[in-house]
């Protein structure tokens, strides 16, 4: 009873902490239900075809250090995932506020907080091109083939997996900056013509001028810098499985 309890327990923690950080299976719009119902339906696929797991009692210390392992492992694959979306995110937080739009802030609720509005556009964006291009069935199937590479039963992990998650943290900050960058270029012309218009026209109004002159430009950049959005998930997604492999390689060294 206990070999059959742990065929199916331990995949389900696994693929059930990839659902809790992943964005878009983490989604507020889901039901927790659904995730669970979720987790178990691949539980119960995938159970049968794994390797021969430990006989390891489930309700045991050592039963419980593999459930926080592979709970932690399944998190660590959707925080991942989110640090791509969150890079996207960042692009548009860059852009609102050098748009002017620093005031225009809704409440976001799969943040729990409020976020810029060119934020929550670019993030639904961002959704609909993952959607697109089958992101979510990339995410199962190396959930899926991260129990090969990285097999259920073990008890800890190293800490190098974390330094390796902490080291994937400058893609928000790098993908967010090169993502905004056309808007960012655009507006800093736009400044800079500004300030030499009022200095040509003292009596110019900057304030009258400048803030729909910079809201226009800002957009107009944003709409022809958006095709640049697709390429960069598919990027993205080819760069989610390598990092995946390198995390798991991490976290089973010795």
């Amino acid at each position: 009873m206990e070999i059959w309890l742990a065929l199916f327990w331990w995949p389900f923690l696994r693929i059930f902490g990839l659902l809790l950080a992943d964005p878009f299976f983490s989604s507020r719009s889901i039901a927790i239900k659904v995730r669970v119902g979720l987790a178990l339906m691949l539980a119960i696929l995938i159970g049968p075809l794994l390797p021969a797991l430990p006989t390891v009692p489930v309700v045991s210390p050592e039963g419980m250090l593999i459930a926080i392992r592979e709970l932690i492992i399944g998190i660590s694959m959707g925080f991942v995932m989110r640090l791509i979306f969150s890079s996207v995110e960042l692009a548009g937080h860059l852009s609102g506020l050098q748009m002017g739009l620093g005031f225009a802030s809704f409440y976001d609720p799969q943040h729990s907080t409020n976020s810029l509005v060119i934020s929550q556009l670019m993030s639904l964006f961002m959704l609909l091109a993952f959607l697109s291009v089958g992101g979510h069935l990339v995410v199962l199937r190396v959930l899926i083939d991260s129990m090969v590479q990285l097999p259920l039963g073990g008890i800890s992990v190293s800490a190098a997996g974390f330094k390796q998650l902490a080291d994937y943290g400058a893609i928000v900050f790098r993908t967010g900056v090169l993502l905004a960058l056309p808007v960012l270029a655009a507006l800093l012309i736009t400044n800079l013509a500004i300030g030499v218009m009022t200095r040509a026209a003292p009596q110019l109004n900057v304030f009258a001028v400048g803030f729909p002159l910079t809201l226009g430009v800002g957009f107009a950049a944003m709409y022809f810098s958006l095709p640049m959005l697709v390429p960069h998930i598919d990027q993205a997604i080819a760069n989610y499985t390598r990092y995946i492999a390198q995390i798991l390689t991490a976290f089973s060294v010795k």
